[in-house]
């Protein structure tokens, strides 16, 4: 007979992988509580990082869909649940904390429909986020419309520079 605590873990752990943008898999092994405590305010709200059993983690992967995932489930493992668009934003923050604390391990993880080792991780965190790859986008829409406004007014210039050229060849005739 199954365990109601682990049957009820397992419950919640298929939602958080339902309802997840991205999950990423650290390794959290001699860290305090304190420092776990850290790297969740420093998270944010749309990300949960949570410790469950690596069999349990695997089961509820599994049975959503999600594969690719049980090498990384050895050791303690956290599991950061991101929702949204706030997966480039938590792999900057893992990444920067496991500068900081050698023993924290980022494993890899899952993201739009495919695994990531920890290299791809790493790869995610060194992309630019949300807000700024949209105010990149912003400033090139404003240089190109400045340059079309330039290009739409170029012929009116022309053509006042002409006539005022020739009043002045007129003048000059006169």
């Amino acid at each position: 007979m199954a365990n109601p605590k682990n049957v009820a873990e397992l419950k919640a752990l298929k939602e958080k992988f339902e309802s997840s943008s991205a999950v990423f898999l650290t390794e959290y092994r001699g860290l305090t509580v304190g420092q776990l405590q850290q790297l969740r305010g420093d998270l944010g709200f749309d990300v949960e990082l949570h410790v469950a059993k690596n069999t349990l983690v695997k089961i509820a992967a599994n049975e959503q869909g999600i594969e690719g995932l049980d090498d990384l489930l050895t050791g303690p493992t956290a599991v950061a649940f991101i929702q949204g668009d706030a997966s480039v934003d938590a792999a900057k923050v893992m990444k920067k904390f496991a500068k900081e604390n050698d023993k924290f391990i980022l494993k890899g993880g899952y993201m739009d429909g495919n695994p990531l080792d920890a290299a791809q991780l790493d790869a995610v965190a060194e992309m630019d986020n949300r807000e700024t790859t949209l105010a990149k986008l912003a400033g090139a829409f404003q240089g190109s419309l400045a340059k079309a406004a330039g290009l739409f007014q170029a012929p009116a210039s022309k053509t006042a520079r002409l006539v005022a050229a020739l009043q002045d060849k007129q003048g000059d005739a006169a």
